[in-house]
């Protein structure tokens, strides 16, 4: 795959304050061999009318009630045609605009499936602001046992992942990516996937996990779950899990500009 289509998924429901900048940074990209797929919940914002004006930019678009981010994800994937598939989330966007340039030049080795680096969150009204380093670092299994996952929005993965392992879970309200990520580690050896060290995306901090302390409880109950279905350790795995984001809070000593 000298120059793979990459199919980017974007799902909104009523995101009018941020959708414009997201699409913006995938319209940036100097790689140009991308399939758009936008899912929108409903929208009634006014987030659709914005939608309509980059129209011609989208080469996928719904817009119909869902139950939620993980089904209109999978709305995405079962539509999407390109060889790699990724997010961009309607709050984020790409942290470079030769990410993807990046990302396509990752798959040109073909025992990679998967691809994922480093992400920051920044402050929902001041982009420049950064909150959180969530920096990475290469898979090895023994990490799974110690709370660790890849940055989801940072993942890219083969088209041929969701051929073999299917769809988000939908069940899980909140931490089906956490399901989905550890069910693509657990199917394909650790050199099936390849960390890049370097920033992926900008997220802004303010998510549905994290927006109230009722939705990090139910998300820590959601994490529990997956854990013992992955069988992946008990209690200490999810406090390490949530213990290790704190150093995310600190500049590590790569330096990150805006």
């Amino acid at each position: 795959m000298d120059r793979p289509k990459i199919s980017i998924i974007t799902a909104t429901y009523n995101n009018r304050l941020t959708i414009e900048h997201t699409i913006h940074s995938l319209l940036s990209q100097t790689y140009k061999n991308i399939e758009y797929i936008v899912i929108d919940g409903a929208s009634s914002d006014g987030t659709l009318d914005i939608l309509e004006r980059y129209r011609k930019h989208i080469n996928i678009f719904v817009s119909e009630k869902d139950n939620g981010v993980y089904e209109a994800l999978n709305k995405g994937l079962v539509r999407a045609t390109g060889d790699i598939l990724g997010f961009l989330h309607a709050d984020d966007s790409f942290y470079s605009d030769l990410t993807l340039e990046t990302i396509a030049k990752a798959f040109l080795n073909d025992y990679i499936v998967a691809t994922y680096g480093d992400l920051l969150y920044v402050h929902p009204t001041n982009p420049s602001q950064i909150i959180r380093y969530w920096v990475s670092q290469p898979f090895t299994p023994d990490l799974l046992k110690k709370g660790w996952m890849p940055a989801h929005p940072t993942l890219f993965f083969k088209r041929t992942v969701i051929d073999e392992i299917g769809l988000f879970d939908t069940r899980y309200h909140i931490a089906a990516d956490y399901d989905y990520m550890l069910r693509m580690l657990n199917h394909y050896p650790p050199t099936a996937f390849h960390y890049i060290p370097a920033v992926i995306t900008y997220m802004k901090v303010g998510g549905k996990s994290n927006r109230s302390l009722r939705n990090i409880i139910r998300k820590m109950r959601e994490d529990y779950q997956i854990i013992q279905h992955h069988h992946i350790g008990g209690i200490p795995t999810l406090l390490l899990k949530n213990v290790s984001k704190i150093n995310q809070f600190f500049k590590p000593a790569k330096h990150y500009s805006s």
